[in-house]
């Protein structure tokens, strides 16, 4: 049976598979990738200047005429310039600054990380360019951005985190088609009731940041919620086809894949993380704020365990980017897989080895028909 659904004649697609909007992996090229293959590539921009998401708009219309979309953060602790009502992380942030940023350096001094450029780290180890301009995670950074993706006039926008509501007059009346991601009913209610045209249902499978549901129990939760006003995407952990297939049984119109794009020769992470996703298990990741502030899931590692082991509570975000932007970029130059492995969803053991997108497309969609042919017999 042909996997199709009523989202791929809204965006104008083949297969009703997207790309995640992963931060530093899902560049211009990969997305342009698996738009070419048929589904829907999406720019991980979150950390991209608006200089560079300007860039990398052009640069993937360059690389397909096909539709794609821009994935950006809006989180409204940030934007209201308040802290997240964690209980936990510290009250004032930057009194403890130096104290965090002390921890950083001793850390990178037990594990032979040199020394790097603070401010220029920070935006490196996180995909972002070193020139002027807000400072990044910022009320004023967010808002910047999305004045670029409404001037480019992207096909798709994706608020990886937050209501993209303030902008959603200005991006419909380019015929931008609005998608934001979402962990709990509670966000699904409240981002439906600023004019999404669909949801990504998050659960906590999923690598980067995610929900603390799990996405079996998530999805159908969230189809039945606001699936009848708006089409539901699953997302969390799904990295073969027939974690596609059970997505559309638990009621969603399809799929929203990080992870297996993750292991692609396209995909803008380092070749020793996607190493690390090849070789790695099911039990191999964690959920931390060690690295922006906010829980994320990532393949294992020295970083955040320290953390744990120091009984220390990560920043609210931006702060925590701040003090994890050296360590992370220090990292990558010494191509630590130990120190940064990569965010990475629960999935990782389904993936054996780095392919080309294209082909990670095709097997998405033929395994996702097999299984959902055969659980049609039982039907």
């Amino acid at each position: 049976m042909a996997l199709n659904s009523r989202i791929c004649g809204m965006l104008k697609i083949e297969h009703p598979i997207l790309l995640a909007g992963m931060g530093g992996a899902s560049v211009p090229r990969l997305a342009a990738a698996v738009s070419n293959a048929g589904g829907l590539g999406v720019l991980g921009a979150a950390a991209c200047s608006p200089e560079r998401l300007r860039s990398w708009i052009r640069e993937t219309r360059a690389l397909t005429d096909k539709p794609f979309g821009v994935d950006t953060l809006l989180p409204a602790s940030v934007r209201r310039g308040k802290a997240p009502e964690t209980g936990v992380a510290p009250a004032d942030p930057m009194a403890v600054f130096g104290e965090y940023q002390q921890f950083a350096r001793d850390f990178m001094a037990r594990e032979g990380l040199g020394e790097v450029d603070s401010a220029a780290a920070m935006r490196a180890a996180a995909g972002a360019e070193s020139e002027g301009g807000p400072p990044m995670f910022s009320k004023e950074f967010f808002e910047a951005q999305m004045e670029v993706v409404i001037e480019e006039k992207v096909p798709v926008y994706a608020a990886g985190l937050g209501n993209p509501g303030p902008w959603m007059d200005r991006l419909h009346a380019n015929g931008t088609i609005v998608m934001a991601v979402v962990g709990k009913v509670k966000h699904a209610l409240q981002v439906v009731e600023s004019g999404i045209d669909m949801i990504v249902a998050q659960g906590h499978d999923g690598g980067g940041h995610n929900s603390p549901i799990g996405t079996i129990s998530l999805i159908p939760q969230v189809v039945d919620a606001v699936g009848d006003r708006v089409p539901v995407l699953g997302a969390g952990g799904i990295s073969d086809g027939r974690g596609v297939a059970a997505a559309f049984m638990l009621g969603a119109e399809g799929a929203w894949v990080g992870t297996a794009f993750l292991a692609t020769e396209e995909a803008g992470i380092e070749d020793f993380q996607k190493q690390a996703i090849a070789e790695g298990g099911d039990g191999d990741t964690v959920v931390s704020r060690s690295i922006t502030g906010k829980p994320a899931r990532m393949i294992a590692n020295k970083w955040a365990n320290a953390w744990i082991e120091a009984g220390k509570e990560p920043l609210p975000m931006p702060y925590q980017s701040m003090i994890a932007g050296p360590v992370m970029a220090a990292a990558i130059r010494d191509k630590r897989m130990d120190v940064l492995p990569g965010f990475a969803g629960q999935g990782i053991g389904l993936i054996k080895s780095v392919r080309p997108a294209a082909a990670v497309m095709r097997d998405l969609v033929a395994d996702a028909e097999k299984a959902l042919a055969g659980a049609k017999r039982f039907g």
